[in-house]
């Protein structure tokens, strides 16, 4: 790929896909992350005297014209605040006011479309939608690592017509995890988490030719344990999955890696936040409850191997740290990876970011990734369509 700053941009209009996908409430962006992390690409640009059209998708609308919920207005404001400058959004996506707006701007002045998904086409790839966006500016640039994964037309279809180069955000997230899976500093703990082994089985598979050690929690290790002839109650168990965890386990073995399972877990009998719960070993769950966060025994086995790490990956929750009876694994993890100052530790999207922010960690780790999906497929190896565009830009030309 080219980096946005080898490209001449100096009065040109530049097209930069950002990932503004971001939580609001009562027409407030609650959570500026994801528009703080594209900062240094876009301040880039306007320094470079760029006319910049700032493009995203917020939410999942119809597709079938403006939705004000899923308006792109809030984030135009939070970012023209952070950048001490108005940030005119045009209410068009594509068309005649859209292009009058790209094409009045001046060196250093910056607008934002409306939500790309107001269009339906956008989703679908559309040439003909790609290239109605392609005629709002001259270069186009990725910076939305977070829908890398997607084959969509501001991520895909519109790098063949212009000319394409990265953002520096997109060019980070691929040189960390990147450079995590062929040259990790070592022992290399990985620790995943989350719901169904199913969703992570491929990612273990990668993560098993690389890692050390490997720390598994969440709904998903009673899969696991289940595999390891464990009875797990009325916890999340997928069943049609034990013959393929069970050769992951013994393909952990094979490799010489340490794969640790949890000792103990917190249940209850329903996911509430004022349920009665209880602790106990792997080998004494209940029948008739459910397994909702790894106990005190796991959290203190999984922060000593956390503790000797060079490398820490952590993608998913230990339980239901949303609810107060099951956050402590969670936090008890966040803790630990925040505290081995000397590791690299890199934090794998998804619900694990909410949590290193839940605990007030965010400012302890190396780097927070801010694509879930699209992490989570570039660690199993598959091809990102946003990614491979721009290869392929950099190859024709």
């Amino acid at each position: 790929m080219r980096l946005v700053d080898t490209a001449d941009v100096a009065g040109k209009r530049v097209f930069v896909r950002v990932d503004f996908n971001v939580p609001l409430a009562d027409g407030k962006v609650t959570d500026d992350t994801r528009i703080r992390a594209a900062l240094p690409t876009i301040t880039w640009l306007l320094e470079q005297e760029a006319r910049l059209i700032v493009a995203s998708h917020l939410g999942r609308p119809s597709g079938t014209g403006h939705e004000e919920k899923h308006s792109l207005g809030p984030a135009a404001r939070t970012l023209g605040e952070i950048l001490d400058c108005d940030v005119q959004l045009i209410s068009e996506v594509t068309g005649k006011s859209a292009l009058a707006a790209s094409l009045a701007l001046q060196g250093g002045q910056i607008m934002m479309i409306e939500n790309l998904r107001f269009d339906a086409r956008e989703t679908k790839n559309c040439p003909e939608f790609a290239a109605e966006l392609a005629a709002l500016a001259d270069i186009y640039v990725n910076d939305a690592f977070g829908t890398a994964h997607r084959a969509h037309s501001s991520t895909a279809a519109i790098a063949e017509i212009l000319p394409c180069y990265a953002g520096f955000l997109l060019a980070r997230e691929v040189e960390v995890l990147s450079d995590m899976l062929t040259d990790p500093r070592r022992p290399f703990v990985a620790i995943l988490g989350g719901s169904k082994v199913s969703d992570k089985i491929k990612v273990i598979d990668t993560l098993l030719d690389t890692v050390d050690t490997l720390l598994i929690g969440g709904g998903m290790c009673f899969t696991l344990l289940a595999a390891c002839g464990k009875s797990v109650g009325l916890s999340l168990c997928e069943h049609d999955w034990l013959e393929r965890t069970s050769a992951m386990l013994e393909k952990a073995e094979e490799k010489g890696v340490k794969l640790l399972l949890p000792l103990d877990v917190v249940v209850a009998d329903e996911i509430s936040a004022g349920v009665k719960t209880l602790t106990c070993s792997i080998d004494e769950i209940p029948d008739d409850k459910i397994g909702l966060d790894i106990g005190p025994a796991t959290a203190k086995l999984f922060a000593h191997e956390i503790a000797s790490a060079a490398t820490v990956f952590w993608n998913g929750p230990m339980g239901v740290f949303e609810l107060a009876p099951f956050a402590d694994g969670t936090r008890q993890v966040a803790h630990a990876v925040a505290e081995n100052g000397t590791a690299t530790t890199v934090i794998g999207g998804g619900d694990s970011v909410a949590a290193i922010k839940k605990f007030g960690y965010e400012d302890k780790v190396t780097f927070i990734s801010t694509g879930g999906g699209a992490s989570i497929e570039l660690i199993e190896g598959k091809p990102l369509p946003g990614i491979e565009a721009l290869r392929k830009g950099a190859q024709r030309s």
